[in-house]
This record gives C-alpha cells, sequence and structure tokens, in this order.
C-alpha cells in the first residue's frame, strides 16, 4: 500500500511492533477514534456512571438507562475477555472482576458494579500506557528502522528495494537527513552522522570513504555512497532490537513466582469468596445473604479488596522502566534478572586495555642520546616513514609530529620487517641517511662501527611505569621515543565512585607485564592487581570471585569472551556492531563510557527499592482492605477504590525508573 510517496508493505507494519493506530491501512478518521480507543471509552463510561449517579433520584428511568449503557461500554470488552480466559481454563484478575460486576448486579449494587468496571478499565489503560513507555526505546528503534532502501544497479540507475531482499555487496544511496537501513562501508561520498538513539551520544561523527556505518544511523548533511557489509537480519539495529526485546521477555525470578501465584491466588480468592457469603450468615443469625449488610456483599467487597491487580504488576513494570531507561543511555541488557544479579555483586574487576584505558598509544617524549642533537627534523623522519604502516605506534608518531608541527619529508626505499621494525632512507643534514626504527635488538643490529663507538656506553632504556620504547637510528644519529597507554578520563572517577558510595572491591585483570599493569592500578585507584595473566589464570580468578563476592567482570567483549561469561555478570565495552561483544555479555555498552557502570549499578539498587515499594504498596491495600470488609468496615465502593488506586499508583512508581 503507498500512503503519500511511502510504501507500506501489510506483514511489515504489523510485525513491527507499532501502535495500531497509526496504521497506513487505517483512514485518517479511524486513526483518530483508535488512538488510545480503551481510555477514551472508559472515561466516557466514567461521564455517563456520574450523570446516572446524580439524577438516580430525580428520574430513576433515565438513570438506568445510563447505567446500562456504562455496562455496555466498560463491561463488553470484559466480559469476552472473561469468556476467552475461561474457555482456556485460565482464572486470573480479568475472571475475578468481572465476576464480581455481575455478582454486584444480582445483589443490587448495580452501580458499584460499574464504578469497578469504570475504574479497572481505566486502571487497564493506563497500565497499558506505562507498558508503552517502557517499551519506548524499542518503539523508537523500529521506527528507525527502515524497511526500504535505494539501490544503485550496474548502470548507475537507483531504485528502491525491501531492506529484506538486499545481500551483501549490494551498492546503496542514502541521502542528506535519511537513515542508513543497513550496516555498511562508505565508497563515495563524506557526511556526518548521528548515533543518539543507540548510544546516547549526540555529538555527529564524520564518515568518509572506508569507513563503516551502523544500520540506524541517520546521515546529517551529505550524500553516501555505500556498500552493504550485512544482511537485515544480521544489521546492528537488528541485533539490538532482538537484545532489547529478549530482555523485556526474560522474567527475573520474582516475577515469575508471582505470576505463577497469581492464577492460584486468584482461585483461592474465588474458594474464599463463596465460603464466606455461605457461612457467615451461619455464624451470625441476624446477618442476611443479600442486601448492603449482607453476606454476598461482603463477600464481594472481599473478593475485589484482595484480587491482586496491583501485586501482579508491581515486578514487570519495574524492570520494563528500569530496561527502557538504560536502553536509552546506551545499556543493553539481557533481562531484568541482570539487574537482580548486579545489585548483590560485591566485587569488579577490569580488564586493562580498551576498558580502564583507550588502548591507543600516545607518544610522551621524543628525545635523542644526545642533548645537543635538533629533535625537529628527526621526528619528522620518524612520522614520515611511520605513516606507511598500520600500527599503533605508528599513529603514536603521526599525531605527536602533528602536535610539535613537525613536517613530513620524502622517504625511499621503505620497507618492513614484521615484527622487528621498519627501515628507509630520508634526507637528513643534506645527504640522504638510512633510517631504522623498532625495538633496540633490531636498531642496534644496525649500528655501524662507528655509532658503536659512539653509544659504547649507551645502556638500553628499561620500559617501566607503563612505557613503551622504540629507537630511530638516522645515519650515525640514535633517538629514542616513550609511549604510554591513555587511561580513560572517567576511570578514577568511577573506580572511587563504587568504593565509596557501594563498598565494592575492585581489581585489574591482564595478560600486561607488571610494571605495566602496576602502573595504570595505581593511577586508576584499583585495589588489587593481577598481571602477567594466561587466559587459564584469569578465569580461575574470575570464578573464584564471582563464588565469593559476587563478581562483575568488565572486558571489551573480544578477547575477554571467556571471563564475562565465567563472571557473574559480564559487561563489555562493546563498540556498536561487535558481535561478538552482544553475544558474550549480560550488558553492553554501546559508549564504551565507563562511568555507565557507576549508574547501572546505582538503577540496580533503584530498581530493587521501587519493587520494595510497590510489593508494600500492593499487599498493603489487600491487607488493610480484606479483613474489615469481611467485617463489614468496608463498603463496596470503597474496596473499588482502593483496589484500583493501589494499582494506578503501583505503575506511576514504576514510571520513576525511565529517568535517565
Amino acid at each position: 500500500m503507498i500512503v503519500g510517496n511511502k510504501p507500506f508493505i501489510f506483514d511489515e507494519f504489523f510485525a513491527s511492533g507499532k501502535e495500531e493506530s497509526i496504521s497506513p491501512f487505517l483512514t485518517k478518521s479511524s486513526k483518530a477514534w483508535s488512538k488510545n480507543l480503551t481510555l477514551k471509552s472508559s472515561i466516557l463510561a466514567a461521564f455517563l456512571l456520574l450523570i446516572s449517579f446524580s439524577i438516580r433520584n430525580i428520574t430513576p428511568s433515565i438513570s438506568d438507562a445510563l447505567l446500562v449503557f456504562v455496562y455496555f461500554l466498560v463491561g463488553t470488552p470484559a466480559l469476552i475477555d472473561t469468556i476467552e480466559d475461561i474457555r482456556n481454563l485460565e482464572i486470573n484478575i480479568d475472571v475475578l472482576m468481572t465476576l464480581a460486576a455481575l455478582l454486584s448486579v444480582v445483589i443490587g449494587s448495580g452501580f458499584e458494579g460499574a464504578l469497578l468496571l469504570v475504574l479497572f478499565e481505566v486502571s487497564a489503560a493506563m497500565e497499558n500506557t506505562v507498558t508503552r513507555k517502557t517499551k519506548g526505546a524499542l518503539s523508537t528503534l523500529h521506527e528507525l528502522s527502515p524497511n526500504r532502501a535505494f539501490v544503485i544497479d550496474d548502470s548507475g540507475q537507483t531504485w528502491e528495494k525491501s531492506t529484506k531482499d538486499i545481500t551483501v555487496g549490494t551498492i546503496i544511496l542514502v541521502k542528506a537527513g535519511e537513515i542508513v537501513p543497513l550496516d555498511s562501508r562508505v565508497i563515495a561520498g563524506s557526511s556526518y552522522i548521528n548515533l543518539s538513539h543507540l548510544t546516547g551520544e549526540s555529538i555527529p561523527i564524520s564518515k568518509k570513504a572506508g569507513d563503516e556505518v551502523q544500520a540506524g544511523a541517520r546521515n546529517l548533511d551529505g550524500t553516501l555512497t555505500l556498500e552493504v557489509l550485512r544482511v537485515s537480519a544480521d544489521s546492528t539495529l537488528t541485533r539490538i532490537m532482538q537484545l532489547i526485546t529478549h530482555a523485556q521477555e526474560t522474567k527475573p525470578q520474582l516475577q515469575r513466582f508471582i505470576d505463577k501465584f497469581g492464577d492460584k491466588y486468584a482461585i483461592a480468592i474465588i474458594l474464599l469468596s463463596v465460603i464466606f457469603a455461605l457461612i457467615l450468615p451461619l455464624m451470625d443469625s441476624s446477618l442476611a445473604y443479600f442486601g448492603t449488610e449482607g453476606s454476598i456483599y461482603r463477600s464481594l467487597t472481599f473478593l475485589i479488596a484482595a484480587s491482586p491487580c496491583a501485586l501482579v504488576i508491581a515486578t514487570p513494570t519495574a524492570y520494563l522502566s528500569s530496561i527502557s531507561s538504560c536502553a536509552r543511555k546506551g545499556i543493553l541488557l539481557k533481562g531484568g534478572i541482570i539487574l537482580d544479579a548486579i545489585s548483590k555483586c560485591r566485587a569488579v574487576a577490569f580488564d586493562k586495555t580498551g576498558t580502564l584505558t583507550t588502548g591507543k598509544l600516545k607518544c610522551t617524549l621524543f628525545s635523542s642520546t644526545s642533548p645537543s642533537r635538533e629533535i625537529i627534523p628527526a621526528l619528522s623522519i620518524a612520522a614520515s616513514v611511520e605513516q606507511h604502516v598500520i600500527h599503533p605506534i605508528a599513529d603514536a608518531f603521526l599525531n605527536y609530529a602533528k602536535e610539535q608541527n613537525a613536517p613530513l619529508v620524502l622517504i625511499e626505499d621503505f620497507k618492513s620487517i614484521p615484527g622487528f621494525g621498519v627501515q628507509a632512507k630520508a634526507q637528513y643534514k643534506e645527504k640522504m641517511e638510512k633510517v631504522f626504527i623498532g625495538h633496540y635488538g633490531y636498531v642496534s643490529s644496525n649500528f655501524s662501527d662507528s655509532v658503536k663507538e659512539k653509544l659504547s656506553s649507551f645502556q638500553e632504556i628499561e620500559p617501566t611505569e607503563g612505557k613503551v620504547i622504540s629507537y630511530i637510528l638516522i645515519g650515525d644519529e640514535l633517538f629514542y621515543a616513550c609511549f604510554s597507554d591513555e587511561i580513560k578520563q572517567e576511570s578514577v572517577s568511577t573506580i572511587k565512585y563504587l568504593a565509596e558510595k557501594f563498598d565494592i572491591d575492585t581489581s585489574m585483570l591482564t595478560g600486561d607485564h607488571q610494571e605495566n599493569a602496576k602502573s595504570v592500578g595505581l593511577k586508576v585507584g584499583i585495589q588489587s592487581i593481577y598481571s602477567d595473566l594466561r587466559p587459564e589464570d584469569k578465569l580461575k580468578i574470575v570464578a573464584d570471585l564471582s563464588k565469593e563476592k559476587g563478581l562483575i567482570m568488565v572486558g571489551d567483549g573480544i578477547n575477554d569472551a571467556p571471563a564475562l561469561l565465567r563472571a557473574t555478570v559480564g559487561i563489555s565495552m562493546g563498540k556498536i556492531g561487535s558481535a561478538t561483544a552482544i553475544d558474550a555479555s549480560d550488558v553492553v555498552f554501546l559508549q564504551d563510557d565507563l562511568s555507565c557502570l557507576e549508574w547501572l549499578i546505582h538503577k540496580s539498587h533503584s530498581t530493587l527499592s521501587v519493587i520494595k515499594q510497590n510489593l508494600c504498596l500492593a499487599l498493603g491495600v489487600i491487607c488493610l482492605a480484606t479483613s474489615p470488609a469481611i467485617l463489614g468496615l468496608v463498603p463496596l465502593w470503597a474496596a473499588v477504590l482502593l483496589h484500583e488506586g493501589g494499582t494506578v499508583l503501583v505503575g506511576l512508581n514504576s514510571l520513576r525508573l525511565l529517568k535517565k
């Protein structure tokens, strides 16, 4: 079907999970009526009930007619659902409420029954609204997921095609303002993109030829020609939506218990209501079966007061709110059960490279073995040679040369010796000189006799305090550069916060040598440092800590996958598009921002706190109203207000967790 200029496919729309009221297959007027239809009908019924109650002593016939219409508006949907539940042999809260409303009519309390149905429908509509809000992140991702893309064929013509039918290697066109439909690589054009809906980071990112672009990225200004890297089912956006859906459907232990308890509880309440209705007159001869003081009336009041609506929604709305809040912040969870586990962990272990540090080397010093030698020309030559290499040290050389305004120069006869270093020829002090760059063993093996004589007293510099040393030999002059892995700015504050706020023990597990590990650990405030670890060593430590204290393991999600799986909770600092990070971890930080850890731990404790509040409120209402109901101290209408009011308050309390 075509709506405006945009094509829609029937099954694609309804498979998207979008609200039916925005369906392109409905007319404009139908959409307006169908949006929040349950809430609209229940509000209308409430208005009619108020009028009916107001005029019941003035014009009883009109009052009764309005009351019948109220039952039609809110009673029909409830009756249909109840018949369906009974057909499936399910006795639940819907059955309880419908039964209570019908019995209210039988005993002559039609207004109370109508009030029950109206408030029940209003409560159900608000509960649906809460659920939609808690699943807002998934709905947003669905809306951002294009189902069509512009394909460029061999002749250069563009035409639309369903993303489900696009294969790897297809060339597509994405214009300014459009959403990238599939994971792709830029082959022509340049632009800024925005990934705020995936990572929570609103800063635009520049993309040019050769860069990868994730599905769901919004192209801001330029036109991009892209080569598809993954099909629709394997795209980043699809994987994230699947993970959020799985998280929302995975029920924690407490929620599973309440779900099982709810059905048995409903049957027990019905049986108790019947028993009370039958035996109360036998226990008190002055008590009749019918009337507003009768046993049936009291039993109905008990049935409504004891119904566990608020209890049933106490946990799922809280977990769904937290999961949605996390998703909007760029934190993906594999279910509410992860929040429970996080709140119980008393230790956190970090990988070093890529977690506590950026994983990028920075040149901190470029010097000569002779203080009298000029540095900038040598730095220019070193950076010019290293620009031909893909290596962290090469990147650090180039960045440092740019900082020091050292211009690049022409080189000749470049050669790379893997595992050792690089060599070339460059103009230095008005003549061509051989250049060697690498570790000391490689560079010193190329010393001439004159260099050996000049450096006879020179000793190799020890790479202490987390530094990496690289040597540069230009002719007969020797230079050296020091590099260190940059510590992430948020590492220090996060680790300090964990220790002070939650009294959590922190450890660092790394295969790096002791000097580097100790240097980084002391700078960020880590309490226990484990270095020179083999994979099996790291797994043993993780297993022991998980058993003793409950452990959150934070790593990059790729080489730390075994440890992440073995920990109580595995968190990966996985960049967008890292399938390994998503598969290996319980939690994925899409922004690679370590400060998300303190936010997540705080959110886990807040979630449990809200759940406890919800349960206390729900159980409090039940305990407060049930016994007085049997004694005739609580009228039916008051039980209805207490019951539905408690349900609404529980839902609204859970919505507080949506805050980021």
